[in-house]
């Protein structure tokens, strides 16, 4: 008998393990799909009344709106006219709001850092064998560079340290899969430092 209630309890709890990821994502994906058609709807409003009333597929429809939005708007960004209306508006609107202002001007230095050569994921050689993730940012002369050593998992908050170029090793991988290590404390740091040298460090 208690052979029977054992495998019956271990069953249902790893049942249960299995079931309740299942029943996470599920409930997470419909709420991604409810987004998806919230967000799609301002941009339904505008066309005529009864126009989207008997749409089997509201979220294929919410994303093609999306992204016609977005290629419309796109193009519209290169036509002179466009860009001052647009830079009129956000100067009139929300470009008066000083979270928006700062968050773009942070935007635009790390574009501008990424046209440069600056900004760029690399290891910084320390004491011993220790070795840290950081942001190459730029050449300050004398043979010695800016870095900023991230804190995780914020990628965008740390200290800027400046460090001897041959103790800096450019890594091989992208700005956005770096940031996203930072972000996730480290994971996935075993493909973007595939490579790396660990025997020395180079710039």
């Amino acid at each position: 008998m208690n052979t029977l209630v054992d495998f019956l309890k271990t069953t249902v709890i790893g049942g249960f393990f299995i079931l309740l990821p299942l029943l996470l994502f599920g409930i997470l994906l419909d709420e991604i799909l409810e987004t998806v058609v919230g967000l799609a709807t301002p941009i339904a409003d505008l066309f005529p009344a009864d126009t989207f009333e008997e749409v089997s597929a509201p979220v294929v429809v919410a994303v093609v709106l999306i992204l016609l939005a977005s290629f419309l708007l796109g193009l519209a960004t290169k036509l002179p006219v466009a860009r001052k209306f647009g830079a009129w508006v956000e100067a009139n609107t929300i470009g008066r709001l000083p979270l928006y202002r700062a968050i773009k001007s942070l935007t635009s230095r790390f574009e501008a850092m990424e046209e440069k050569g600056g900004f760029k994921p690399a290891l910084v050689r320390g004491p011993g064998d220790q070795y840290d993730l950081a942001y190459l940012m730029e050449e300050v002369g004398g043979g010695y560079v800016s870095v900023m050593l991230p804190r995780a998992p914020t990628p965008m908050i740390g200290t800027i340290k400046l460090v001897p170029l041959d103790q800096v090793e450019i890594l091989d991988v992208s700005l956005g899969e770096f940031t996203a290590i930072i972000s996730h404390w480290g994971v996935g740091s075993k493909d973007a430092l595939d490579g790396a040298d660990f025997g020395g460090g180079k710039p």
